[in-house]
């Protein structure tokens, strides 16, 4: 009968080797991935409604009506960008003050260019909503907030309910949690590597000192 100990090295080392890793399921790929999706998409909406407009001086405004549908339908968050009024053209769709330095705007598309009838007069400004059927009254230059760069659909109700200083607070606490859960997840990776090379280098070492261990048994 042949024992452990006069087989041939390459044998003694294959019937030794540790087991293959137990493969990760569907789920585990499908729950990291949809991880890693969703902190993309929250760090995408991050940078679109708050840090652009941050840095262009843009301001957020939330369609409310459906003045605008299809372009954009009620709940759609557009983001104006200031805009000189000698800049605006037909097509144009702009944000303005319903009555000058009150809150009130509507964003409605320009259809018509009022050039000035007299000197010292300003051009004004002729918009309706694309779902409209008549005309919006004249838009003076100084009731003009400015041009819509960009709209992300369906996050203007979040908006509004996150407006003023109720944004304040929860910005910078969601935008910590996202850097903490993405250092985690940095974190977790790296650990789970280690782990892994660590555990082969103890096997690779367990492996060779059987083979010792048999070899002076021979």
């Amino acid at each position: 009968m042949t024992t452990i100990a006069n087989r041939p090295a390459s044998q003694r080392t294959s019937s030794s080797a540790r087991k293959p890793a137990r493969p990760k399921g569907v789920l585990h790929f499908i729950g990291v991935g949809l991880s890693f999706g969703l902190l993309a998409l929250v760090l995408l909406l991050g940078i679109l409604v708050v840090a652009l407009p941050m840095l262009t001086k843009s301001t957020p405004y939330t369609v409310l009506t459906s003045s605008m549908t299809p372009s954009y339908p009620a709940g759609t968050l557009v983001i104006v960008k200031p805009t000189d009024p000698q800049q605006i053209r037909i097509g144009d769709v702009i944000t303005y003050q319903v009555k000058s330095n009150e809150p009130a705007v509507i964003t409605h598309r320009v259809i018509q260019i009022v050039e000035p009838a007299a000197a010292g007069d300003t051009e004004k400004f002729i918009t309706k909503g694309d779902a409209n059927a008549l005309a919006d009254p004249v838009v003076k230059p100084v009731q003009v907030r400015g041009v819509v760069w960009y709209a992300v659909p369906y996050i203007g109700w979040i908006n509004n309910v996150i407006n003023g200083g109720t944004r304040s607070m929860i910005v910078p606490i969601v935008a910590g949690l996202l850097f903490l859960y993405a250092g985690y997840m940095v974190a977790s990776t790296l650990v789970e590597r280690r782990r892994k090379a660590a555990k082969a280098a103890q096997d690779e070492m367990d492996a060779e000192l059987r083979e010792l261990v048999d070899a002076d048994r021979s």
